[in-house]
């Protein structure tokens, strides 16, 4: 079978966000335009020039992961395994009647576990060396989550973590693709970040693009002439991609397809140059797709809230698409639980799989006054019958993504 015939169809869904634990309350909040940013209330976190963010609460970590994986990670693992579950749940994958070597993983990650990290420095300085767990080693890197969530399903297919800035977390849904076109039977992708504990914060202060705002409902507002830069979120989303026809062979439900992927790198903060760099990489991906732009029917916007990068996608979403790029409808739910870093791309893929089954586009909580030629969805979800999907994103460092998604009646 030629890797062109192997279909990377979703088989699975899992998130836990600050609108919701699970699949059916996160797209509840999300159709109807929910907000959840509201004042950081973590220890440590409160007293920071950063007021307002997303915070996931309702999330017990022991009521889904065992205590001996527990004491070895950080919160932004606790996401990714117990994402992981819950899309494998979804999935029904059969890992008993699978080589543990055709099933891998593939995380991405920014922030890494920066409140697991801070607690055993501090114990280090406060108290001495022997008061560090032996865990420190692993817990606060990026790559725990793969290591994990591989280690804890008994995964050793080919596993991988994504160093690609922000757009990190579409680049792990197409390695995935990559790794079903090159053989393997099912990969466990996406990403998860826990970037709201003190330490954290720290190194996000020196990012001009976060948004200072003390009231949640000025804090996030992409794409009006009231824009002053992004609340961070904290989360995660995690995907079963599975060959198409092992899925269809088993009957189980195809969330959709990924279908096509393009990325470029335009340097940090230069968002005037990112106009090309994104609509560059949203014309690779509609050519790795077989799509075209006319078939987009719904766009989620890597939405930044700072006015030159607004200006910037704007512009990129009419170069790359022609005149259907101010008529396509567009959404950027993440204003109302803040941009989650590595993971927003990967919750904006749930939310779009999510809008194509449910026929409606969610809307852009917060926003009203839109200054850019974009039809953004705002105020209420919209009907619709979105079969391809197209979801942007772009990395404080440079990188620009994007990812073409088909309903599961659509052709990959």
């Amino acid at each position: 079978m030629s890797a062109r015939t192997r279909g990377a169809a979703v088989t699975g869904i899992g998130v836990i966000a600050p609108g919701g634990v699970g699949t059916d309350a996160f797209w509840k909040a999300t159709r109807e335009g929910i907000t959840f940013l509201d004042r950081i209330s973590r220890e440590g976190s409160e007293h920071f020039p950063v007021r307002i963010g997303g915070q996931v609460r309702g999330f017990d970590p022991g009521s889904m992961i065992e205590e001996r994986f527990l004491v070895q990670t950080d919160r932004f693992t606790h996401f990714a395994m117990a994402s992981a579950d819950l899309a494998l749940d979804d999935a029904r994958l059969p890992v008993d009647d699978m080589s543990p070597f055709a099933v891998g993983v593939v995380t991405a990650a920014g922030s890494g576990g920066g409140e697991f990290g801070q607690r055993e420095l501090q114990q280090l300085y406060g108290k001495g060396p022997r008061y560090v767990g032996p865990y420190q080693s692993i817990a606060w890197f990026y790559a725990a989550s793969t290591g994990q969530v591989s280690i804890r399903g008994g995964f050793k297919g080919p596993c991988g973590v994504v160093a690609n800035d922000e757009a990190g977390g579409l680049e792990a849904l197409a390695h995935a693709r990559r790794s079903i076109r090159r053989g393997a039977d099912a990969v466990v992708a996406g990403a998860s970040e826990a970037s709201l504990a003190p330490y954290s914060i720290v190194c996000m202060l020196g990012w001009d693009e976060l948004s200072r705002a003390r009231d949640a409902g000025r804090a996030y507002l992409p794409f009006t002439e009231d824009a002053c830069g992004f609340a961070p979120g904290e989360g995660g989303a995690m995907l079963v991609v599975e060959e198409e026809g092992a899925a269809r062979r088993r009957g189980v439900r195809i969330r959709g397809f990924i279908a096509g992927y393009g990325s470029t790198f335009t340097g940090p903060s230069r968002w005037e140059r990112s106009r090309e760099g994104l609509a560059q990489a949203i014309r690779v991906a509609l050519e790795d797709a077989e799509c075209a732009p006319e078939e987009i029917d719904v766009v989620f916007a890597d939405a930044l809230g700072v006015p030159e990068a607004d200006r910037a996608e704007a512009l990129a979403i009419a170069d790359a698409l022609g005149p259907h790029g101010t008529r396509v409808p567009v959404t950027a739910p993440k204003t109302g639980f803040g941009r989650v870093h590595c993971a927003a791309p990967t919750v904006d893929v749930v939310a779009a799989l999510l809008a194509m089954e449910h026929r409606v586009v969610p809307p852009t909580p917060y926003v009203t006054d839109v200054c850019h030629d974009l039809d953004l969805v705002t105020r209420s979800s919209r009907p619709a019958e979105p079969r391809t999907a197209l979801v942007l994103s772009r990395g404080l460092m440079g990188c620009n993504a994007a990812l073409v998604l088909r309903g599961p009646e659509g052709d990959y």
